[in-house]
């Protein structure tokens, strides 16, 4: 797409499907056939840091790769990172702009799980968002 050049090729991971807003795929599906080489990646990409502080970690709680896979991913970075810190910047669902019924759902199953990953976590729902987009943009 356009954005193609913004990051450089080796810090792209992609794969043939998605989640289909379902944590548990994300988790232990294709979660599982995925994780080995994200965090291969990260740790390649880590030790270029001289100084490496922590992870700051961008996600969406509703949809199956952002609830599931990222759930998979704070588990891993804690096992491999236990004393790097991990921020955890996310998008909260909202009823009012929900695109899947298993939003509420997927999210309650990724905030138990990275409930005890995260250092921090800095929320927002995704109508408020979605408000100041319409708002400001």
């Amino acid at each position: 797409g356009t954005y193609r050049t913004l990051f450089h090729p080796e810090q792209l991971i992609s794969g043939k499907e998605d989640a289909a807003n379902n944590y548990a795929r994300g988790h232990y599906t294709i979660g599982k056939e995925l994780i080995d080489s994200v965090v291969d990646r990260a740790r390649k990409m880590t030790e270029r840091c001289s100084g490496l502080q922590g992870f700051l970690v961008f996600h969406s709680f509703g949809g199956g790769t952002g609830s599931g896979f990222t759930s998979l991913l704070m588990e891993r970075l804690s096992m491999e990172y236990s004393k790097k810190s991990k921020l955890e910047f996310s998008v909260y669902p909202a009823p009012q702009v929900s695109t899947a019924v298993v939003e509420p759902y997927n999210s309650i199953l990724t905030t138990h799980t990275t409930l005890e990953h995260s250092d921090c976590s800095f929320m927002v729902d995704n109508e408020a968002i979605y408000d100041i987009c319409n708002r400001n943009l």
